[in-house]
């Protein structure tokens, strides 16, 4: 297991100050997730006719996409304030008062892993979002009584990577929901053009485009890449980056021409190597590639889906005669991939 992985679509430090400086501020800025963009635009331009605040909205879909950028976004085109926090952050429900009774009229509140929240928080949060009421106990025991204080009308955005662990009465709280897709190719080297200009950085179009393909569909990893390789540039090519630059940059990182790295591609010999491409659980597929399943689950599965590497089904997870051409190994003839997906379809039919 590598101590860094610069394809790793957690939030680092370092992404932070950099996200601070590129992010999008409009909706026109925003680049790629058209639906979404077309939609909000629709909503946000209704609730300022009626000057109502938006209704509340989850963001939803893998990490590294945008969810805190549109949050930010929403509260700039609405003309409000935005409150940021995340689920673990709050502990109690008196944690959540306290931020409920801090906001102004139409202010936005983002939670980021929501899905997080205990239940005695969310019990807090329900009156809140949908009758924009606070009920605080005081006092304990035979003398303890219920008092309800009205809040401004907010706007609540969630976040989360795991929608399937909200449960039904929160999520069915939320008036606007959306999946957040991985971007393409195309829509990452917008991204990475735009980048390169906030940052100064000498980039050409075939450049761009390397970087791009590399990225895993996610604006994080690709901004993130951008400035390692405009590191190697530096120092070894006079700072223009080039196809060939990004190319010999991201080898050394070893990031391959699909953006897998190591950790992807040991992962995918596991399967081939030592269950002949699968089915295999996911609990076993942790404890032999020494990875968190959680972890397996939210950040490299849907990538490795994306490409066609990998299927779910009911016995396991089941590699794809692509993922054996990528990785250069020839699938098994009897009892291989074909049997495996011939006996998944069998099944479903």
């Amino acid at each position: 297991m590598q101590d860094e992985r610069f394809v790793d679509t957690g939030l680092t430090r370092e992404d932070t100050d950099l996200e601070l400086s590129l992010r999008p501020h409009t909706l026109s800025e925003y680049v790629g997730q058209k639906t979404v963009k077309d939609s909000l635009s629709i909503y946000i331009k209704a609730a300022l006719q009626r000057r109502d605040a938006l209704d509340h909205m989850l963001l939803y879909g893998p990490p590294g996409l945008g969810k805190t950028t549109l949050a930010t976004i929403v509260a700039s085109e609405m003309g409000q304030n935005i409150k940021v926090t995340s689920g673990p952050a709050i502990d109690r429900p008196g944690d959540l008062a306290s931020i409920l009774t801090n906001l102004n009229q139409g202010d936005v509140l983002f939670i980021d892993e929501i899905h997080r929240l205990s239940r005695a928080v969310e019990e807090v949060l329900y009156p809140a979002m949908e009758d924009y009421v606070l009920d605080i106990m005081i006092g304990k025991g035979p003398t303890a009584r219920s008092i309800r204080l009205d809040l401004p009308h907010f706007t609540l955005v969630g976040a989360t990577t795991r929608a399937g662990q909200l449960s039904a009465p929160l999520r069915d709280r939320f008036g606007i929901l959306f999946r957040l897709e991985l971007y393409s190719p195309r829509e990452l080297a917008e991204i990475v053009t735009r980048s390169s200009g906030i940052l100064s950085v000498d980039a050409d179009e075939a450049g761009i485009r390397e970087i791009a393909s590399r990225s895993r569909g996610t604006p994080r990893i690709a901004n993130r890449l951008l400035k390692r390789v405009r590191d190697f540039a530096q120092v070894r090519a006079d700072g223009r980056i080039t196809e060939s630059v990004a190319r010999e940059a991201l080898e050394m990182l070893d990031i391959d021409a699909l953006g897998l790295d190591r950790v992807d591609r040991n992962m995918l010999l596991a399967m081939i190597e030592k269950f002949g491409g699968g089915p295999v659980g996911l609990d076993t597929l942790a404890a032999t590639t020494g990875e968190d399943s959680n972890t397996i689950e939210d950040v490299y599965e849907p990538y490795l889906m994306q490409l066609g590497f990998i299927m779910r089904t009911p016995r396991g997870r089941v590699l794809t005669p692509a993922a054996y051409a990528h990785m250069k190994r020839t699938p098994p003839k009897d009892e291989g991939v074909g049997a495996q997906l011939r006996m998944v379809l069998e099944e479903r039919e």
